[in-house]
């Protein structure tokens, strides 16, 4: 284990920075058109089709095209917008207090039979609040854990498995979902120019992943990590797990009523069938009620924030908030960067016609293998996993392989919510097992804080029977939500029509 476990960190540091591999794959798009041009490189769909041939980017053309287009190109990215908005929003509810006083809730008032579950449960829905999840919830569990006469490191793995391998699954919409859908829809367009992808096109699949992930992860818990630690000692630091106070408490209940508020005020512009937030044909499937989720997501946990930091008197002002949302976006600079690169290489990729000259090739040589649809699907989750092994981000990956897979699947048939999916099923998985994710170094920290001689061998040890259990469980639900044809979210299923 540890043999493999250097064999993938030697390799993984061999790659460069996300955004200095996109500025990288720049160069190798434009260099790619140049040569591919010059020898009239395309493809067909089909023999009666106009052959489509790769455009040269070193041409006049193609740099008038970046020079008048790079800046539109990074404003327009799909990405930017959403995620930023999210972000804003999410962070006044973290920053103010609430979304760590609602994980430590959660947690400890359920029974311990259903301790460890809950811890899962809580790291699955903490990516809402970003990455806090690693930073509030996995040090909390060790500490619970400990308090309930367990193991600490064995809640350590459970909340890690469930912060980090549940990431893509949740029970709300978040920036994640944002992000994602954005890139989705980027790459599809480049064979469908009017194709939309909803944020909430796998929102009933991550609804269904939730409860999946929260009871393999607890099964995976109590069968094989309860066993692993026996033989680990450790030290019992003096700790306390944040009890609550009057203040919390009247917090958590302001943020209460304001929620119940904003559900009702939705429920009323929804429910009646000319609701204002409804489509002008009543529908609520392409209604402003789906096409601004993330800004009515953003101002529901901002309004919470903000009534739970002004009770809990965590918040002296709305200054506070607008703190909040400074230093928290702040933290979205390195973000910018590598998206600003990776808006101009889907740009350069696409202007070029790389990208639909590889879809359409791809697709013709899947085609002749005659595979059913369902197989391409699961054989491409196990490929995202393996890729995640060595490329840390998530929206970096997509980035990267989205404007291949999704237009080529979508010729084949298949959605590009549904080729999503697939990928946030195998990107995932591996999450745990990866000593290029960027929170594996603060898991071993937090391990180091009751034994300091365990390293990152022990952790991947730990976390390599949920990767895998939850790498194969997960792709079965998807084949039967496939053989079924069942609706991935609202007016979204896996094939087209």
């Amino acid at each position: 284990m540890t043999k493999l476990l250097n064999s993938i960190e030697y390799w993984g540091n061999k790659l460069p920075h996300p955004t200095a591999l996109f500025i990288i794959l720049c160069g190798i798009v434009v260099l790619a058109s140049a040569l591919l041009s010059a020898l009239n490189i395309g493809a067909a769909l089909n023999p009666q089709d106009k052959t489509i041939l790769v455009k040269n980017l070193l041409s006049r053309d193609g740099l008038h095209y970046f020079l008048t287009h790079a800046v539109k190109n990074f404003v327009t990215f799909a990405p930017v917008g959403t995620a930023l908005v999210a972000v804003m929003g999410l962070s006044i509810a973290e920053h103010s207090g609430l979304l760590p006083a609602l994980l430590r809730g959660l947690v400890k008032r359920t029974p311990e039979k259903w301790l460890t579950a809950a811890i899962v449960f809580s790291g699955v829905m903490s990516s809402l609040a970003s990455d806090s999840g690693y930073v509030v919830l996995i040090p909390l569990a060790a500490i619970i854990f400990l308090q309930a006469g367990r193991h600490p490191i064995a809640g350590i793995a459970a909340a890690f498995a469930g912060v980090s391998a549940g990431y893509s699954a949740n029970l709300i919409l978040g920036p994640h979902d944002a992000i994602l859908a954005g890139l989705s829809q980027e790459s599809a367009r480049t064979i469908s120019p009017d194709y939309t992808v909803n944020i909430a096109g796998n929102y009933y699949f991550i609804i269904a992943s939730t409860f999946l992930i929260t009871a393999i992860a607890s099964w995976v818990n109590h069968k094989f990590t309860q066993k692993q630690v026996t033989g680990i000692n450790f030290d019992a630091p003096a700790a306390t797990t944040g009890n609550s106070n009057p203040l919390t408490q009247r917090g958590l209940i302001a943020a209460g009523i304001t929620f119940l508020v904003i559900l009702i005020l939705l429920l009323a512009a929804t429910l009646p069938a000319n609701g204002i937030l409804r489509g002008l044909d009543g529908s609520l499937l392409q209604s402003p009620l789906t096409q601004g989720v993330v800004i009515i997501i953003a101002l529901s946990a901002a309004l919470c924030g903000i009534s739970y930091g002004l009770a809990a008197r965590t918040y002296q002002s709305w200054q506070d908030a607008i703190t909040g949302m400074e230093q928290h976006t702040a933290t979205m600079a390195s973000y910018l960067v590598l998206m600003f690169f990776a808006a101009q290489f889907v740009s350069l990729f696409n202007w070029s016609q790389l990208g639909i000259v590889i879809a359409i090739s791809g697709a013709n040589g899947l085609k002749a293998l005659q595979l059913p649809l369902p197989v391409l699907l699961i054989t491409f989750v196990f490929l995202a996993g393996f890729i995640n092994l060595f490329i840390g981000s998530s929206s970096a990956k997509w980035a990267l392989i989205a404007p291949i897979f999704v237009p080529m699947f979508l010729l084949l048939g298949l959605t590009p919510e549904a080729t999503q999916m697939a990928y946030r099923i195998g990107d995932s998985t591996t999450n745990i097992i990866s000593p290029l994710m960027p929170y594996f170094g603060v898991v071993i920290a937090f391990i180091h804080h009751y034994n300091k001689n365990l390293g990152a061998g022990t952790v991947v040890a730990l976390m390599l029977p949920y990767s895998i259990s939850l790498l194969l469980g997960w792709t079965l639900v998807l084949a039967i939500w496939l053989f079924f044809d069942w609706p991935l979210g609202p007016g979204v299923k896996a094939f087209l029509p």
